[in-house]
């Protein structure tokens, strides 16, 4: 067995784990992602940073939260600059490799990958800008919308199922030329991040998922409300999205929650197939595998939908670790994104000596291994469509507080009130607890100065956008390299020195 343990990270877009059976949702299929639970560390108060794809995403790379790296929206530039967990585990002696979605924006497309071996599914450019000055615009092109939603249903094909499916081919590849090289002395570990699309929304399913569930037996919204009762941040993404004034029938909404509830065991078996290639390659033992997810899904709660918001089902997330050292049970310490890449560190032994840049977070591993964590703690930060100011979230032990500079505090009890449905801000027995929100909200950011940084970057962005659209430039797209000459079997090579070369496990001597 190496001195240190492989890292595979099996990522899903859009999963809040309310909707995972492991996490307790009553019908939802997900035996995979179960057996890893059973085995290994639950993280109960697991959240995203932003949440929103690319933000959360650049977050959980860098280990940095977004206002630190200037990472607000889907279209803001992951900068170059930045060191992420990828260059820290390559350094510290590890293979690297990314196959699936990672929403890098910009003209560096790996971030210190060292093999990428699929495309990204949605564009590198700034065209998914927001406006802030213009904040309750719609931008139809790509804001979400209730169409979505009144789509959903069964496929036996759409682009989201042809990309994942090519994730998995690509992942379980990568995977097998490692074993391969292995075989040849080449023993150094590997850090994967297998990173899928689904069950992000449309919400379609292809039919062998669907038929796993049945309409009568899917659970509607717990906790709906009208537009007029929304907080008036919740009201800005409700008119954002059209749910405010495009009505959805129980008819509707039950079908999206069925194609979302199939799409989550259609990822699920993406984990049970890397599992076996992990199996299948005899590095089971020696893995640490951590299944996660970028944000959640509102999926019709409150009367909202997708995410973009500090709501449980939108901000928190599904983490799972098992494998080596990692110990059986469940953790009820808050915690976030930021803290994977201390955590990777610890994996790979490492210290914060090797660290490029000051990070906002810390390992995970003492949680993993069963004992006490002194911190109970996770910070999210909202830069992007359907508000025209940040909103910050702090979530520390019980309560969670968040703060919209025009908009009044909320505070909630989550351990008594999961579904958030009473807002503390206001109660004078809470008063206390509000005010040292507050007043650490006020000490650790500078609302209107982060504004100002926002609305700059958008403006520059929105001119060089419409610059790249006129021909400057190239498309950052990411293009996995090939080359068919050098593929299978060719002339220039002995046909049995290639079979031996791929079959695997090798025949013995």
């Amino acid at each position: 067995m190496a001195s240190k343990p492989n890292i595979l990270v099996i990522m899903a877009d859009q999963l809040a784990p309310h909707f995972t059976g492991c996490y307790g949702h009553r019908i939802v299929k997900t035996p995979h992602m179960d057996a890893l639970a059973a085995k290994g560390m639950r993280f109960d108060a697991a959240y995203c940073n932003s949440p929103l794809c690319a933000p959360s995403r650049f977050a959980f790379m860098s280990g940095q939260l977004i206002s630190r790296i200037a990472a607000y929206d889907n279209a803001s530039e992951f900068k170059a600059t930045v060191p992420t967990f990828a260059h820290y585990l390559k350094a510290l002696g590890y293979r690297t490799c990314l196959s699936g979605k990672m929403h890098f924006v910009g003209p560096d497309q790996k971030h210190g990958f060292e093999d990428r071996v699929t495309t990204d599914i949605y564009p590198a450019d700034f065209a998914w800008t927001p406006d802030w000055e213009a904040h309750d615009e719609r931008i139809d092109k790509w804001y979400h919308n209730m169409q979505t939603v009144k789509e959903s249903g069964v496929a036996s094909a759409t682009y989201q199922i042809d990309y994942d499916d090519e994730v998995e081919f690509a992942a379980k590849r990568w995977l097998f030329d490692y074993a391969r090289d292995k075989t040849t002395g080449k023993d150094a570990p590997f850090a994967m991040i297998a990173s899928f699309i689904h069950p992000h929304d449309p919400y379609v399913a292809r039919p062998e998922w669907w038929d796993l569930y049945s309409d009568d037996e899917i659970d509607m919204p717990e906790y709906v409300l009208q537009p007029e009762e929304q907080d008036p941040f919740a009201r800005r993404v409700m008119d954002g999205i059209e749910a405010s004034y495009i009505p959805l029938t129980d008819e509707e909404v039950r079908r999206a929650r069925r194609a979302y509830l199939a799409n989550v065991s259609y990822f699920d078996s993406k984990i049970g197939s890397l599992v076996k290639t992990l199996e299948e390659i005899d590095e089971l033992e020696n893995t640490i595998i951590i299944v996660t997810a970028d944000h959640g899904d509102m999926l019709g709660e409150r009367g909202l939908w997708f995410k973009m918001n500090f709501f449980e089902h939108s901000a928190r997330i599904p983490l799972i670790m098992a494998g080596p050292g990692v110990a059986t049970g469940s953790a009820q310490n808050a915690c976030s994104l930021v803290d994977m890449l201390p955590t990777f560190i610890d994996i790979a032994g490492g210290s914060e000596n090797d660290l490029g840049e000051p990070i906002d977070g810390r390992s995970l591993m003492p949680l993993a291994r069963g004992r006490k964590d002194t911190v109970d703690e996770a910070i999210g930060e909202y830069c992007a469509e359907m508000t025209p100011w940040p909103v910050f979230m702090i979530r520390r032990g019980q309560y969670k507080y968040i703060h919209c500079d025009p908009d009044p505090a909320q505070l909630y009890d989550i351990s008594k009130d999961p579904l958030e449905k009473v807002n503390l801000a206001s109660d004078p027995d809470y008063s206390g607890i509000a005010d040292k929100f507050a007043a650490e909200v006020a000490e650790r950011w500078d609302s209107d100065t982060l504004r100002e940084n926002v609305i700059k970057t958008q403006k520059s962005r929105r001119a060089l956008h419409a610059a790249m659209e006129a021909g400057a430039g190239e498309a950052w797209d990411y293009n996995p390299p090939s080359d068919a000459s050098q593929q299978y079997v060719r002339n220039h090579m002995d046909w049995a020195v290639a079979d031996a070369r791929f079959r695997y496990p090798p025949v013995k001597d």
